[in-house]
């Protein structure tokens, strides 16, 4: 087997993540991040189950999950997966689309996988150059014709969601759990938000958001804890911050989510700024 090596950069002149996993066989719950993430499998095969639907993923292949799109994978043939991504915050995204299409827009990838795609191997050499912590020109000409070439291909402009009562009922308790994942939150919290009984809760968010309102809190959680530890904050403050019972319950949650442990993910800030 392989040994497991997880990597991470932050490269401050594009203002993205870049993370690195090799030789792993860890599953993935569900769960959803507040930026892309545009990735690619080196080599190992993967289920993915996105907004509930399910694909098969292998080398080559190119995955898309947009801000707050639900998903989770697990390898299905018993070998180790080596996977690399960017993690693009929806401003830095926004920019630069304007950038490239001269249009204001918030871009919306269609479709979560792209199979052999021909724009993995532009991305292997523009993540290779982030690993490698290069400052020049060709790793920003790289990125920029990288995301000119995914944006006019598996892109279009995000579209506003017209809520009916229910979504508008689900959209309240969401916005409640981001208000107040600091705090002890019970499903009867919620219950009185929406009028809904507890069953009808459970199942209504589940179906919108595909994702259990319980995940949902904890991925708020996980991304909440990721801004702190990017500011340099130790992980049991932290821990304590964002609603976790202790450290020990962050780092689980943090390393079943991220792939990291919350000191990993901090020093990456910390490095950068010695």
């Amino acid at each position: 087997m392989k040994q497991e090596e997880r990597t991470v950069r932050f490269d401050y002149d594009l203002q993205i993540e870049a993370y690195r996993f090799h030789g792993i066989m860890q599953k993935f719950p569900n769960h959803f991040h507040e930026y892309y993430v545009i990735g690619f499998i080196e080599s190992g095969q993967r289920r993915l189950s996105c907004k509930n639907n399910n694909y098969v993923i292998s080398s080559g292949d190119l995955v898309f999950f947009n801000p707050l799109d639900n998903h989770a994978c697990e390898q299905i043939d018993n070998k180790t997966l080596d996977y690399r991504c960017l993690n693009i915050k929806p401003e830095i995204m926004q920019k630069v689309t304007k950038e490239i299409t001269g249009k204001d827009f918030i871009p919306y990838f269609t479709n979560p996988v792209a199979y052999n795609s021909e724009q993995a191997h532009l991305l292997h050499n523009l993540h290779q150059m982030i690993m490698d912590e290069l400052s020049d020109l060709e790793k920003e000409e790289t990125f920029y014709f990288l995301m000119e070439h995914l944006i006019d291909q598996y892109c279009e402009a995000a579209k506003d969601i017209e809520f009916g009562a229910v979504e508008q009922k689900i959209a309240n308790v969401c916005g409640y759990i981001e208000a107040h994942y600091a705090e002890h939150i019970a499903l009867d919290d919620l219950v009185k938000l929406c009028d809904m009984n507890k069953y009808t809760l459970l199942r209504s968010f589940t179906r919108i958001r595909g994702i259990t309102p319980y995940r949902y809190l904890q991925t708020v959680r996980i991304n909440e804890a990721k801004k702190l530890l990017e500011k340099g904050i130790k992980p049991l403050d932290v821990a304590m911050q964002t609603g976790f019972v202790d450290q020990s319950h962050l780092s689980n949650f943090f390393m079943d989510f991220i792939g990291l442990t919350p000191g990993q993910y901090r020093n990456i800030f910390i490095e950068q700024n010695i």
